[in-house]
């Protein structure tokens, strides 16, 4: 069961790291675009302090290192960007399916960060 919930983490915090490459690196004009769009202010700073929570959150959910943090800090950007980014209510057609789909995936994972809240720590391999 150890090595399982090692593999779940690497998965799960790899989908984190993987957006905050994506937010700090690959894309960031992109998506400051998207949120400028979307009405949020100083859409490129936003961008870019996502990036860290997605970065930092997901270094610790995969290193074990504090994961409570880990939780809040992703929760603190899954909880804003699925309100703000994927608000479907407001959107109609294929725009609001494309949103519907993101809001569910983000509340899903939202669910998924509080299960990690109820396993106790120190996590199987983990650092620290």
């Amino acid at each position: 069961m150890e090595l399982l919930h090692l593999i779940g983490r690497i998965v799960f915090a790899g989908y984190f790291l993987y957006n905050a490459v994506r937010h700090l690196v690959t894309v960031p004009g992109m998506l400051a675009g998207y949120a400028g769009m979307k009405g949020v202010p100083a859409p490129k700073a936003a961008v870019y302090v996502s990036g860290l929570l997605l970065l930092l959150g997901g270094l610790s959910i995969l290193l074990g290192f504090e994961p409570r943090w880990g939780v809040l800090l992703l929760l603190l950007f899954l909880l804003p960007v699925s309100f703000t980014m994927h608000a479907f209510w407001k959107e109609s057609g294929e725009a609001r399916m494309n949103d519907a789909i993101n809001f569910g995936k983000n509340i899903a994972m939202a669910g998924a960060l509080l299960v990690f809240l109820a396993i106790p720590e120190p996590w199987p391999y983990s650092v620290g």
